[in-house]
C-alpha cells in the first residue's frame, strides 16, 4: 500500500462493528391452514402457494435479523417432498443460516399435518432463499453477523457457505460464456 493509500485509509472513519445475532433471536415458524382456494389442478396445494408461505416466513426471519427491511434476492433450491392436501395444517420454519456484508442465507422447511389428527407433523418441502437488507433508498445496508449456537446451527452455516460459493462460480461461468458468445459474434 502506498503512503498516499495509507493516509486516506487512516483518514476514513471505521465502519462500526456490529453486534452479532443468535441463530435464536429471529428463527420463526408461520401456520397455515391450507383450503379449497389453494390447491391446482390436481387437488392438491398449489406449489406457488408454498413458496408464498416459504417466501414470507423468510422474508420475516431476514427482517428479525437485519432490524429492517430485506427483500428476496434469490431462491437457490426449493424442494417438494411431498404433496400438501386441503386441510392440513401447514408450518413454515424458517432461520438465517449465514450473512454476509449485507446479505442473508435463511433455511426453511416446511411441515404439514392433518388439521383435526394428533400425528405428527411430516416434512413436505425445503427452501435455501437469499436476502438483501435495505434501507430506505433501496441501498445494501449491513447487517449483523450471525451466530451459530447449536452444532446443527453450525452445519447449516457451513453448508450455507459451500451454496454460495457455488452461487458466484455459477454466476461467474454464465458471465463469462455470455461475454466468449459476444466476442463470438453471437448476441443471442
Amino acid at each position: 500500500m502506498t503512503d498516499q493509500a495509507e493516509q486516506a485509509s487512516a483518514a476514513r472513519p471505521a465502519a462500526p462493528e456490529i453486534p452479532g445475532k443468535p441463530t435464536s433471536a429471529s428463527r420463526t415458524t408461520l401456520s397455515h391452514i391450507m383450503t379449497h382456494s389453494d390447491t391446482n389442478l390436481l387437488g392438491t396445494v398449489h406449489g406457488g402457494v408454498i413458496m408464498k408461505l416459504v417466501d414470507d416466513a423468510a422474508g420475516a426471519v431476514a427482517g428479525r435479523h437485519s432490524g429492517g427491511p430485506a427483500v428476496t434476492a434469490s431462491m437457490d433450491e426449493m424442494a417438494f417432498l411431498e404433496p400438501v392436501r386441503v386441510g392440513d395444517l401447514v408450518h413454515v420454519k424458517a432461520q438465517v443460516n449465514w450473512t454476509g456484508r449485507s446479505s442473508m442465507e435463511v433455511g426453511v422447511r416446511v411441515l404439514a399435518e392433518r388439521w383435526n389428527e394428533s400425528t405428527p407433523a411430516t416434512q413436505v418441502g425445503s427452501a435455501y432463499l437469499v436476502f438483501a437488507a435495505v434501507d430506505a433508498d433501496g441501498k445494501p445496508r449491513t447487517v449483523p453477523p450471525v451466530l451459530p449456537e447449536t452444532e446443527k446451527d453450525k452445519r447449516r452455516y457451513q453448508e450455507a457457505q459451500i451454496r454460495r460459493t457455488h452461487r458466484l462460480a455459477r454466476r461467474r461461468a454464465i458471465m463469462e460464456l455470455r461475454e466468449r458468445r459476444v466476442a463470438e459474434g453471437f448476441d443471442d
